[in-house]
């Protein structure tokens, strides 16, 4: 997984390139820090060039909103096409998530 960060307090937005898989959890902590860093009320995942996700990637976004909704934020999802967009449908996420 690449990712680059856009940072306009208090809103921060995340670009997720590539594959978001277990083996990305060590690139997904420092996404994490910033998030306890920055504490944005507002956070923008853009999956547009998300190609993949597996279980362990679904996972480390519920770690996103738990981090943001515990400072009263939320979170949206953004963008989602193909195998990432079945992954959120099959596991419900548009409950959890604003998806646009």
């Amino acid at each position: 997984m690449i990712y680059e960060l856009k940072s306009t307090s208090p809103q921060m937005e995340i670009d997720l390139r590539g594959r978001l898989t277990f083996s990305d959890y060590s690139v997904f902590r420092e996404i994490s820090d910033y998030l306890n860093q920055f504490s944005p009320k507002s956070c923008l995942l853009d999956l547009k060039e998300l190609e993949f996700i597996d279980s362990a990637g679904l996972g480390m976004l519920l770690i996103v909103r738990d981090k943001v909704t515990a400072k009263n934020g939320h979170v949206v999802l953004k963008n989602s096409q193909g195998q990432v967009k079945k992954m959120l449908t099959l596991g419900n996420f548009e409950s959890l998530f604003t998806i646009e």
